[in-house]
């Protein structure tokens, strides 16, 4: 199975080793969050009228900000790979995930 993602965040090592931390989003969750933001109309939420209107665009706004949808993969990379990819935020990744058919390993 080939699976696509956005490097949402790169970070060092908290321990100072010499490797980084990779967070990836789904690039279907980025996608959305992208949409949800640009659709977000803050002059809707002071007509009082639209109540119902501010709630669903409120939660729109919380469901992207780190919700249970929007789950992160992270990856430890050495510095060698990380390197040698020449990887920064905002860049599309694929990953590729087998299952090993060897038994008894």
């Amino acid at each position: 199975m080939r699976k696509e993602f956005v490097i949402k965040r790169i970070d060092a090592s908290p321990d100072g080793a010499p490797y980084v931390i990779i967070s990836l989003t789904s690039a279907k969750d980025f996608q959305e969050g992208n949409k949800s933001q640009s659709q977000f109309d803050p002059s809707k939420m002071m007509n009082p009228s639209n109540m119902n209107d501010m709630m669903k665009d409120l939660n729109k706004m919380f469901s992207g900000m780190g919700g249970i949808s929007g789950g992160v993969t992270s990856l430890k990379l050495d510095m060698h790979e990380y390197k040698e990819m020449n990887l920064s935020v905002g860049d599309k990744v694929h990953l590729d995930l087998t299952k090993d058919e060897k038994l008894g390993v």
